[in-house]
């Protein structure tokens, strides 16, 4: 099929909505390393120390929760390893001879951040502890954490582990990408089964930000003696989404107030305009088809942001009948600049029918003696 692109500057309605919020010079920030993220673009909204090395506890999770997620079989039980649950810290309560699911451990993971849930899982991937953290460092390296690594997938002390505030704001940009994941994040309280033999449990949600900041939809709290208090958040306002996340830091529940507005202060939410397209019908009851965008799109984006968004369609010559309203006939790439950010499926806003062809007399003739 004969493509057509065409790359085209995109039309901006900024909506109405603005937010109050202030600046936050680095002496009002208690964390050691800091950042802030624009969650649709990267980009970066402020930054402490952001490219500096250190051990980030339990936010370590994020990945191991991703990874579980990404792995399949999350609804069959199975047994947990007796040895992988037998570690020290925060836990989900499991015991040798457990039934569980991975996507139970997931739960387990994020919410009261079980170390015995990230083993378990770890081990059910991957067999070992060892295995699943090359596993976490591969995917670790296809995101561009370029200055992390993992050695466990709990996130206890060990020499070798550690990562940058950068690194974590990559990866939960990420993460939030997986429906899954954002749907467990950012739940206070969770009902899940497990056990010998299994029955319900109510887990509890150890990030308080859930509470304490409008918008909220999560990510991960962290603590240990190298690492001290770790935090990641994130929360979506108005069509915007802003990552936030401290290392070491001391008052970190303010600091996310905090760095959260100043991300929200610099952003607000843009409505990308994609074009609609006539295609010809090949065979069809009507020679052409209206191709529309498949959802609207609102990004999140500074004003400098907002003028290098560019939309690049990729839509077909012609397309052959029959065609069901609501068919994917192409695709918008919306960019910014050269950055890729997201496809948006281009479909049919109707259905046509397909037509037989009208055979000639001598066709009539050849298929008669046929």
């Amino acid at each position: 099929m004969k493509i057509l692109t065409a790359i085209l500057a995109a039309v901006m309605a900024v909506s109405s909505l603005t937010f109050t919020a202030h600046a936050v010079p680095d002496e009002n920030i208690s964390a050691e390393c800091a950042i802030v993220i624009n969650a649709d673009t990267g980009g970066v909204l402020y930054e402490k120390n952001a490219y500096r090395q250190r051990a980030m506890a339990s936010t370590t999770k994020i990945m191991t929760a991703l990874i579980t997620l990404e792995s399949g079989d999350l609804d069959r039980p199975f047994t947990v390893d007796g040895m992988a649950i037998k570690v020290e810290g925060t836990s989900m309560g499991l015991r040798e001879g457990d039934t569980v699911t991975r996507r139970a451990l997931c739960y387990g993971m994020l919410l009261p951040s079980g170390n015995d849930a990230a083993n378990a899982a770890a081990v059910s991937i991957s067999g070992s502890l060892s295995a699943f953290a090359e596993l976490m460092n591969k995917r670790a390296a296809r995101i561009g954490m370029n200055d992390t690594h993992f050695v466990n997938p709990s996130g206890l002390d060990a020499e070798g582990h550690y990562t940058t505030a950068r690194d974590m704001a990559l990866l939960t940009r990420e993460a939030l990408k997986n429906e899954e994941f954002r749907s467990i994040c950012k739940m206070r309280t969770a009902q899940v089964e497990f056990g010998a033999p299994p029955q319900k449990r109510t887990l509890y949600n150890s990030n308080k930000m859930l509470r304490l900041y409008d918008g909220c939809i999560g990510v991960k709290t962290g603590f240990t003696d190298n690492a001290r208090r770790c935090l990641v958040s994130a929360a979506e306002r108005g069509g915007c989404t802003v990552i936030a996340v401290t290392l070491n830091a001391p008052d970190d529940w303010n600091d996310h107030k905090k760095l959260l507005d100043r991300g929200f202060s610099e952003i607000k939410p843009v409505d990308v305009r994609i074009n609609s397209f006539a295609a010809e019908v090949v065979g069809g009851s009507s020679d052409t088809v209206t191709i529309v965008p498949g959802r609207a799109v609102t990004l999140g984006l500074t004003d400098e942001e907002s003028r290098t968004v560019s939309v690049r369609y990729n839509t077909p010559g012609f397309v052959y009948a029959e065609i069901e309203k609501g068919d994917t006939l192409g695709y918008a790439d919306i960019y910014l600049g050269e950055l890729f950010l997201e496809k948006i499926p281009l479909v049919a806003a109707e259905s046509v029918a397909r037509v037989k062809p009208e055979l000639t007399l001598w066709k009539r003739i050849t298929h008669f003696f046929s």
